[in-house]
C-alpha cells in the first residue's frame, strides 16, 4: 500500500516591503511522502517570495510535466515557473521554453553550488532564468499540521515567525535574468 500525503493547513500573513505586497492567504498544502520537512518549508518560502493572487502550488514532485508553483495567465500562458532543487538541464530548457520567467530556487549550499558551477555556463544563455540559493538553516523547527506565520520580506531578507520562533532567511542570487 502506498503511503499518501500529508496535508498541511498554513495560515500566512506576507510584509513584503521590497515588492509592497502585503497579504494574508489561507493554504492547504500537501506534502509528499518523500518531501522532508525542509524542503516543504523551502517550498512555502518560494511562495513567498513570489505571492500573489494568481501563484498557485501544483502536483510538484507528483509531476514531471510542472514546476513545484506556477502563475498563469487567463489564456492559460505560463508567466513564472518555480522550481526548487538542482534540476537538469533539460528541464530548465524546457522551463524557459514555456514560461516567461522561470526562477529555480536551490538549497543545501554544498550540493547547490557543485550544480551551479555544472550548469552556469549551459544556463547563461536563457534571459528568463534566475537562479537564488536560499539559506533556511532551522526553518524546518515551524513545521507542524497547522502553522500561523508571519512573514515580512525587507532588502532581500526574510523575516518568519511563528508564535514560538523566529527565522532569519537569506538568499544569494547566483544567475539573474534580464526580464522582469
Amino acid at each position: 500500500m502506498a503511503i499518501s500525503a500529508t496535508i498541511n493547513k498554513v495560515s500566512l500573513t506576507i510584509s513584503d516591503m521590497d515588492r509592497h505586497y502585503y497579504q494574508s492567504h489561507e493554504l492547504t498544502l500537501a506534502q509528499h511522502p518523500s518531501e522532508n520537512d525542509f524542503r516543504f518549508m523551502v517550498r512555502l518560502i518560494a511562495f513567498m517570495l513570489n505571492a500573489n493572487e494568481q501563484l498557485s502550488f501544483t502536483k510538484g514532485l507528483s509531476s514531471d510535466d510542472e514546476p513545484e508553483l506556477w502563475q498563469k495567465t487567463l489564456t492559460d500562458e505560463i508567466e513564472l515557473w518555480i522550481d526548487l532543487g538542482q534540476p537538469d538541464e533539460k528541464r530548465i530548457r524546457k522551463a524557459c521554453g514555456r514560461a516567461k520567467q522561470v526562477i529555480i530556487y536551490t538549497y543545501h549550499e554544498r550540493k547547490a553550488k557543485v550544480w551551479w558551477e555544472q550548469q552556469k555556463a549551459k544556463l547563461q544563455r536563457f534571459n528568463n532564468l534566475s537562479v537564488v540559493q536560499i539559506k533556511a538553516e532551522g526553518v524546518e523547527s515551524m513545521m507542524k499540521r497547522s502553522m500561523q506565520l508571519q512573514c515580512s520580506i525587507q532588502d532581500g531578507e526574510i523575516y518568519l515567525s511563528d508564535d514560538k520562533s523566529s527565522v532569519t532567511i537569506n538568499m544569494d542570487n547566483w544567475g539573474q535574468s534580464k526580464v522582469k
